[in-house]
């Protein structure tokens, strides 16, 4: 058939995708400079521009949807198509996607600061890096606005294998290798079993929209299938954002990979999955909330209580960060576990997402912190990857503002002042858990945020601790890991502040 009335010809939102394919044009770029001058210098700088080139675009695109209250969406069904269901969209660019996706572009901008000095120093391949890392960032940035899905596993599995490839870049380092033949090997099982549960979840309602899902299966009258679909969906993400018991995979890739990509696993990658997470369990599996909500609020416990208990006999920082990861995750998910009771009640679930959404946030900022302290030590310190507690003593007395920077990261993480943007928003987290019924949930974040407290100022205390007799001197620190750490504090000091831009709500919509 033709004509207007059924065409399925539709326009498309070039400002909403533009950050994303900017990203992606960035990373083609990036291989033909390396091509035709193989510098690593050049190389990392045409990242860095393409990287800027597309955080310009998502400050527009923020200033638009920000300042006209509404959203932008792309991709949407033909009105020819609809019938009388919602006006289902693919790609939506609402306040949430604004927001973690500048978060997601500022951690892919620090961790190609942080590959800088390695590049330059080891046989690190800089154009494979850099497209790579683009490539993954470009998805954790286009995942939060997706509204099917299609769309959400494509970008969670454009994050997940080229950030599988980075740890595997570093070919003479057998660590690198076996880190990276675990983490293929969850990620493949783990977006299998999410794919069956998706399969079950389309079967039953028909659509891979959103929107058409939360309409099309009623919690009253759905079949068990419906239930099984949803949960194995779940426990897909659970791998993605590294929950207990879904976190084996964490500590030994973190201690395999380079600095620069295990801080795009704790960061870049966390984001996204949890992005996706939000947004199915939210927008599509709302009404199945008593079914999900509870296994949230076990895995959220779960992955605070492990996740904090392991990093108290912790040696090394990159496993004592992946530990904390897993803690940290589990804070995140805390919220989302008490959304048992939102149905009818559209305050709670704003509330609830907002405070999971704030701590995600304040998480990325702080955690980028630490790893580019880590990455500055591995670079200066003979003998030492970085990865030797022993080898912070004495920083805060050699480099004093590396040190007092360091603290000010371990304080927000530990939720203590003067990191205030940490306690702010652990103190969200346990008032929008108490506000939704699960007091025990929220007696587990403090308990939890107090046993923290032990393996964080005990590494504080060696940032001013004499420095070890036979310790090497620290060296300068350079301008790209300079600029990272400066952005992590710029960020965290105005969240200490002013945390009402992150902590307050950010509205998330299934259409525009």
């Amino acid at each position: 058939m033709t004509g207007p009335a059924t065409t399925a010809v539709q326009g498309v939102d070039l400002l909403a995708i533009a950050p994303p394919m900017l990203l992606a044009a960035a990373a083609l770029v990036v291989l033909l400079v390396e091509a035709f001058r193989p510098a690593a210098r050049l190389v990392a700088t045409t990242a860095l521009a393409g990287a800027g080139l597309a955080l310009a675009a998502e400050l527009v695109l923020a200033a638009d949807v920000l300042g006209g209250g509404r959203s932008r969406a792309t991709f949407c069904l033909p009105a020819a198509l609809r019938g009388t269901g919602p006006a289902s969209c693919s790609y939506v660019v609402d306040p949430f996607a604004v927001l973690l996706g500048l978060v997601a572009l500022l951690a892919g901008a620090a961790a190609l600061l942080l590959a800088v000095p390695e590049i330059r120093r080891t046989r690190l391949p800089a154009g494979e890096f850099c497209f790579l890392l683009l490539t993954a960032v470009a998805g954790a940035v286009a995942l939060p606005a997706g509204r099917d899905l299609v769309t959400l596993v494509v970008c969670l599995e454009l994050v997940s294998l080229p950030v599988f490839a980075l740890v595997a870049l570093r070919r003479y380092d057998g660590r690198s290798t076996e880190s990276a033949l675990t983490m293929f090997l969850v990620s493949v099982a783990s977006t299998a079993v999410m794919l069956y549960g998706i399969s079950l979840v389309y079967g039953l309602a028909g659509s891979m929209y959103l929107d058409r899902i939360a309409v099309a299966l009623n919690p009253a009258a759905a079949p068990p299938a419906a239930a099984v679909g949803i949960v194995l969906v779940l426990v897909g993400f659970g791998f993605k954002v590294s929950a207990v018991p879904f976190h084996t995979w964490a500590p030994d890739t973190y201690a395999g990979a380079p600095v620069a990509v295990a801080a795009v696993l704790a960061v870049v990658s966390k984001v996204a999955g949890f992005a996706g997470l939000v947004l199915v369990l939210v927008l599509g599996f709302g009404g199945f909330a008593p079914v999900w909500a509870p296994l949230v609020a076990v895995l959220a416990a779960a992955s605070m209580t492990v996740g904090n208990l392991v990093a108290l006999r912790q040696r090394g920082a990159l496993r004592l960060l992946a530990w904390s990861s897993i803690a940290q995750a589990g804070y995140v998910l805390a919220p989302l576990g008490a959304l048992a009771g939102m149905a009818g009640r559209p305050e709670l679930r704003e509330e609830l997402v907002a405070a999971s959404v704030g701590y995600l946030v304040i998480y990325a900022l702080m955690t980028t912190g630490a790893f580019a302290v880590v990455a500055f030590i591995g670079r200066i310190t003979p003998g030492n990857d970085g990865t030797d507690l022993d080898g912070y003593r004495g920083l805060a007395r050699t480099h004093p503002v590396v040190g007092v920077a360091f603290a000010f990261f371990l304080a927000c993480l530990a939720g203590l002042p003067p990191g205030l943007a940490g306690l702010f928003a652990k103190v969200v987290v346990v008032r929008a858990v108490v506000d939704g019924g699960h007091g025990w949930l929220a007696v587990i974040v403090a308990v939890n945020t107090v046993i923290g407290l032990y393996y964080y100022l005990a590494w504080a205390v060696r940032l001013f601790a004499p420095p070890a007799a036979d310790g090497a001197a620290f060296g300068a620190l350079r301008r790209p890991i300079a600029v990272a750490i400066a952005v992590a504090v710029a960020g965290l000091v105005l969240l200490s502040v002013f945390p009402e831009p992150v902590l307050a709500g950010w509205s998330l919509t299934g259409t525009g």
